[in-house]
Order: structure tokens, then sequence, then C-alpha cells
């Protein structure tokens, strides 16, 4: 017997005496599904460079063999994002991209419409002063509703480049018009059962101003908009020290928390490996989210969980598996925490009390659980080696060497 398993003995002990079912859990934790971006496991970098590495997915045919083994060794990714600019084939159709990651065991998941590469969004896309560029931006965004058709997708994901960089540059108002006109146009041509999933940034490539700034101006963008607009929550998109759980709470209570996308910073918008700076903050956004999925009349089932990283230095697929494995930790610490202890705390006032109940499950070990858990699924316990003896990497880097593709997946 492993030193893990009998870990894991000690552990269920506790937990089943905490009052916790760990069959329960367990059965969670099976279920968790996390989206994997597919311009992920390319180069990606800043804007100084662009470290490259000899195994880079080079298209989307690699990028989608790269998913499925992340997918291998991991087990709650058989879902991967997809770009439009990126992810189409050479002849311009998504069709083959949705069979072949099927054959690969994935379903396609979030759809990102482009609206920041190309020249014609110096002045933004929506947004801009020019009525060309703006209308060219609503065709392509209608356009992006056949493509997730294609795509066998039920979800666009949008975030917008679009802002200023001067006081005085354009008229802030008016683009605020623009704004809610070109979502809406986007918005309309949807079909029914389609999600539109709205995200917001603090700032850049805006420095004076960006459109959608906040989560208060994505939620009352979503709100004007319909039922089928919600606000997606990048975690490194707010400035410093913001209570992003708190954020969560209110966007749960409202019905209106379309999804994450999951990452890291220490100071802006830095991209970084989820729970890798502040695993603290990520165990807090779960914890609402579990929370949260104890009262029927709140809607957390559909909430949509992907990744959105850059890996500037550390190996693209190995940091893609480090950030899921911290997310299940943080996830698998959430269903640790002894909710009837809290509420009571709660309802006491028992500030002590309750904050030592959330720090309890916060410090456990709780790795020899999700050790057990990914056994159970067929897994090897811990997938960073499970990659790193599986031989992928050593194929990729033989087969691809020399041939990344460029900064930011194009």
């Amino acid at each position: 017997m492993a030193i893990w398993e009998r870990q894991y003995d000690v552990l269920a002990d506790v937990l089943a005496d905490r009052g916790i079912d760990v069959e329960e859990v367990k059965a969670k934790l099976k279920a968790q599904v996390i989206e994997l971006p597919s311009w992920a496991v390319g180069n990606s970098g800043t804007r100084y460079g662009v470290f490259r590495e000899d195994g880079a997915a080079r298209h989307i045919w690699d990028k989608i063999e790269d998913c499925a083994e992340i997918q291998r060794v991991v087990g709650v990714c058989p879902v991967m994002a997809s770009h439009v600019l990126w992810d189409v084939t050479d002849d311009g159709r998504y069709e083959p991209v949705r069979d072949y990651a099927a054959e690969r065991g994935l379903g396609i998941g979030a759809v990102h419409p482009n609206t920041f590469m190309g020249q014609q969004f110096r002045l933004g896309s929506i947004c801009s002063p020019d009525k060309q560029v703006r209308q060219s931006t609503i065709d392509h965004l209608v356009d992006c509703v056949r493509i997730t058709r294609e795509m066998g997708s039920k979800v666009i994901g949008m975030w917008l480049a679009d802002g200023t960089n001067y006081p005085g540059q354009d008229h802030l108002r008016t683009r605020k018009q623009r704004l809610f006109e070109g979502f809406k146009a986007l918005y309309d041509a949807m079909d029914d059962d389609m999600i539109l999933a709205i995200e917001y940034k603090y700032f850049e490539p805006g420095f004076y101003t960006t459109d959608l700034m906040d989560w208060g101006m994505s939620y009352m963008l979503c709100s004007r908009l319909g039922d089928r607009a919600k606000v997606l929550v990048d975690v490194g998109h707010h400035p410093p020290n913001a209570n992003i759980e708190h954020i969560v709470s209110i966007l749960l209570d409202e019905g209106k928390l379309g999804g994450f996308h999951l990452n890291d910073r220490k100071y802006g918008d830095d991209d970084l490996m989820a729970g890798t700076v502040n695993p603290l903050q990520l165990f807090l956004i779960y914890d609402q989210l579990v929370d949260a999925a104890q009262d029927p009349a709140t809607e957390v089932d559909n909430v949509i969980y992907m990744l959105d990283q850059s890996h500037n230095v550390e190996p693209s697929i190995e940091g893609i598996i480090q950030s899921l494995m911290y997310t299940q930790t943080a996830y698998a610490k959430a269903l640790a925490v002894e909710r009837d202890t809290l509420g009571a705390a709660q309802n006491a006032g028992d500030v002590i009390l309750a904050n030592r109940t959330i720090m309890d499950a916060y410090e456990l070990d709780i790795q020899p659980l999700l050790k057990q858990v990914r056994v159970e699924m067929g897994r090897h316990p811990d997938p960073i080696i499970a990659y790193r003896e599986g031989g992928y990497a050593r194929k990729i880097n033989d087969e691809r060497v020399g041939a990344g593709i460029g900064a930011l997946g194009g």
C-alpha cells in the first residue's frame, strides 16, 4: 500500500467525523468539468517577445491532440474551448474541427469571436468611431453564431478589447451606446438555446478607459440583453485586492454568473497558472459555488469553468495540467467545509468559529483524496508524473521541432 493510500484512509475518517459524506465528495470531483483553451497549448508570450517550445502546437489538429493528452492524464477536461480565428481549417470549415475533436474524445466548449486581432481594430471594434469597422465586426459576430452551430457548441464567449488611451480621445457615452448595439445584434442572432458569456477587463489594451471595464458593466449589459446573457469572470481581470468571491456570490444570487476564466495574477492581468499565486482566493471562489449549489433556487449547474492563461516560461501542457490539479484542489477543499457548523456560527455571530471552519477546510491536506479519485477514474494518482512518463512530450518535441506557432496562437 502506497503512503498516500494510508493517508487517504485517515483523511476519509477525518471527513466522516466532520459529517461529510466522502463518497458524495468523490462523486462531485469525478463529475467536475474544466474546459481547456485551445490557444494555450501553442506558443504565447508578452508584448516583449515569445519563448518558443519545440513541441508547441502548430495548428488546430495539434491543439486537439494536446488537449486529448491532457484529458487522458487528468480526466476532468473533456471539453476544448475554441477561438474562431485560430481554430479554422485551411478551407475555412469548422465541422472537421468538431469531428476530429470528437474522435479524440473531446467536445467543443465556448466559441470565441475575434474583435482584437486586425489593424482595423486600432480604435475599437463595435465601439469604434468608424462605422464600417463597427458594421464589419457585427457581421463577424453574427457569423460566429453559424460557426458555433458548426462546432456543436451552445456558448459564445466574448472578450472585447475596445477602449481608449487618452482623455478626449472619443465620446464615452456614445461608445457605451455602440457597445450595446453591437452586443444586441449578436444576442438577437443567437439560437434560443445558446448562452452569451460576456467577459470584462479592468484595463489593457485601453489604458484610459475600457469599454467593458468591470463586472458591474458586464452585469448591466447582460441585464439589458436578456436571460441568455451571463457574466464571465476572469480571475485575473480585477484590480489588486478585489474581493472576487464577493462578486461571484452576487452574480450567483442574481442568476447572472455564466462562468470563469481560471488563472492567477500577482499585479495585473498576469495570466499565470491557476492557484499558483493566491490559492486561498481560488478556494474561496469555489466555496461560494459549493455553498450556492445547496440552494435549489440558485443556478450553478450551467456555470462554465475554463482555463485561460499564458505559458511564457513553463512547458504549456504541464502548466495546464498543474493548473487543473490546483483547481481540483480548490474544489475538493470547498467540498470539505463543514456547512452546518459554518451556518450555525454565522447565525450566532461567532466570528472566530465561522472563520476557523473555513480555514480548517482550506488547511486540509486534500491530496490523498484527489489521488484516490483519480485512481477510481482509471488515472495515475499524479497527472504530471503520468504525463512525463507517458512519452508524449518526447513525441511532440521530435515531430514539431522548430515549427511552433507565433504569439497568442496566430
